[in-house]
């Protein structure tokens, strides 16, 4: 059964077949072959959508599009400008510093990317930056958009793996990530900007940073009061999705007056969207992962691949690859539950935390972002631009190489300091 499964799946996605309707498809197979009844396909559709942490994937996905699309991404860029652009190349470490701060209110790669790219590339290009540079840093920034809680893929593998992991124990363990991958970044675009000799901006002035920050406040106070309230207990991370959305279009209406109804709209048409994609996933691979446990498919794989080696670095770096090929051919929400249920039996076995495999798997999945075929961050950066992006995919390298070491870092420091993992 699991060559009929994962065979189908690979046919139906190398003619053309949508992800989703494609794990379906396999599903179908295998319960047709297995004279199951094809009634447990709606029924596991319909169990795998009704889940109360995934409200609030569409809320994260509405509040992330209310930011991107207002003047709070504007304002960010101000205040980090007004005491980071003396720095030479100051302008590329805002970039990602905003990026970051972004990812604490979005909880999306592609509206870390959209709302930091449509400020800061115009600026970049002005001040004499590398275009094609300026668009590859700002799309690999992006990729902490969905590190940084709150963040959407950690509420889909949370729901993946089911009760032995919570968000609130994944959210706590995404902000040294998200550091250490705006860390790198910062360093590589540093030694980029003294190698092209890249201006310094404006010297600080007391009055600068003052008008900015007091512009900047109500967009700062945001993650304070989305993350302040989840791990203060006063609300979950479902309640604090909402929290989100109604701040946001409180902010935008009345403090900044940068939205109007027609406005507002087309932003939840497009969001809706978006959701509906992503449920659509998750409800097709509700027969899927059925279809998994009844056969012990993942049991059968976690065996075979540890009487290949019992050494956990080697069969941890082995499920690390299966990680990254999957986030260059997969979109991200697709990758994280179909690949759950099929890894977590070997992980398991290995005794490794499944908080720090959801934040591997998290941050792996991400660095797909700025890796083609899918790269969605390098789309919207190309669209931005206007740029091919096949010259932003090159200009990316250095900043891929970068994550590529964090991811490694990550993948391996909490195996041998297991301190490292928060709860």
């Amino acid at each position: 059964m699991s060559l009929l499964l994962f065979g189908v799946f690979i046919i139906t996605l190398l003619i053309g077949i949508p992800v989703a309707f494609s794990v379906m498809l396999a599903a179908i197979s295998v319960l047709l072959a297995g004279d199951v009844s094809l009634g447990m396909v709606a029924q596991r559709m319909f169990e795998s959508i009704n889940s109360f942490p995934l409200i609030a994937v569409p809320f994260f996905i509405l509040a992330g599009d209310l930011l991107a699309q207002g003047a709070i991404s504007k304002y960010l860029v101000e205040f980090a400008e007004s005491f980071l652009g003396i720095i030479k190349g100051g302008l590329s470490i805002v970039s990602v510093v905003v990026a970051m701060f972004f990812a604490a209110i979005s909880g999306s790669g592609a509206a870390t990317t959209a709302a930091v790219g449509a400020t800061l590339i115009p600026q970049l290009k002005e001040r004499g930056y590398d275009e094609d540079t300026s668009a590859a840093l700002i799309a690999a920034a992006g990729t902490i958009g969905v590190v940084i809680p709150p963040s959407v893929p950690m509420v889909l593998y949370a729901v993946a793996a089911g009760q032995g992991v919570t968000l609130n124990a994944l959210f706590t363990n995404g902000f040294g990530p998200g550091m250490l991958m705006g860390a790198i970044l910062i360093a590589i675009a540093l030694v980029q900007a003294y190698k092209n000799n890249y201006p310094k901006g404006n010297g600080i002035t007391l009055k600068n940073v003052v008008v900015t920050f007091v512009k900047a406040v109500p967009g700062l106070i945001m993650p304070a009061i989305i993350l302040g309230g989840i791990f203060s207990g006063k609300f979950t991370a479902s309640e604090a999705a909402a929290v989100a959305v109604v701040y946001a279009m409180l902010v935008s209406f009345f403090v900044y007056r940068d939205m109007t109804l027609e406005k507002l709209f087309k932003i939840m048409a497009g969001s809706a969207k978006t959701s509906a994609v992503i449920m659509i996933i998750i409800a097709c691979s509700g027969p899927f992962g059925w279809v998994l446990a009844y056969y012990s498919i993942p049991g059968t794989i976690a065996s075979s691949i540890l009487s290949i080696s019992t050494n956990k670095y080697i069969l941890m770096f082995m499920i690390a690859l299966v990680i990254i090929i999957a986030g260059v051919f997969m979109e991200t929400s697709s990758a994280i539950i179909i690949l759950t249920p099929v890894l977590l039996p070997l992980v398991s076995g290995l005794g490794i935390d499944l908080v720090h495999f959801g934040i591997m798997f998290v941050v792996g999945i991400a660095i797909g972002m700025i890796t083609p075929p899918v790269a969605i961050n390098l789309f919207v950066a190309s669209g931005i631009t206007g740029k091919p992006i096949e010259l932003i995919a090159k200009a990316v390298i250095p900043y891929l190489v970068g994550l590529l070491f964090v991811f490694l870092m990550i993948v391996y420091l909490p195996l041998i300091f297991p301190g490292l993992i928060i709860g």
